[in-house]
């Protein structure tokens, strides 16, 4: 008899997660299964929550508001780079998403809000933050040990993500 998911466990997930227009924007399908610490932060919490009290084999759809996902939108989270920060030869547009780079050396992404004389206003913002995203989650596998190369942005470090 399966025991039900508790903070503090490590289990592993199959996942599909859709924007509410049905974009997929992130899926295990066809890798390996997303394991985490219920509770630990990796995940956003929405995510977190829904599988509490789940079991080995079950499956369930959950729709997650922003607060509970990546965040409402912070008007805060804009900022004005000069343009001579740009590479000549990048075809700059509204819309387009960048790379750029915190003052530790991070990267963070930015997409192209607005283009001034001088400068590029970039939006910060983490790209489904205000979204409601909806999840079908798969319970793989639970009391897993857990692993300790796991990076924290909410994906396994071996998927490939962009975080």
């Amino acid at each position: 008899m399966a025991n039900t998911i508790k903070k503090g466990d490590t289990i592993s997930v199959d996942y599909t997660g859709k924007l509410q227009t049905g974009k997929v924007f992130d899926t295990s399908q066809g890798k390996t299964p997303l394991k985490f610490t219920v509770g630990s932060g990796m995940l956003i919490k929405g995510f977190d929550k829904a599988v509490i009290g789940m079991k080995t084999g079950e499956n369930k759809t959950v729709v997650i508001e922003p607060e509970e996902g990546y965040g409402v939108r912070n008007e805060e989270l804009y900022v004005d780079v000069p343009k001579m920060h740009f590479p000549e030869d990048i075809p700059l547009d509204v819309g387009l998403q960048l790379e750029l780079q915190d003052p530790q050396g991070r990267p963070v992404p930015g997409i192209i809000a607005e283009i001034g004389e001088e400068s590029i206003k970039m939006d910060i913002n983490h790209y489904l933050a205000g979204k409601t995203l909806e999840f079908d989650i798969a319970i793989v596998e639970t009391g897993l040990e857990p692993d300790s190369h796991q990076c924290g942005s909410g994906c396994d470090c071996d998927s490939g993500c962009n975080h």
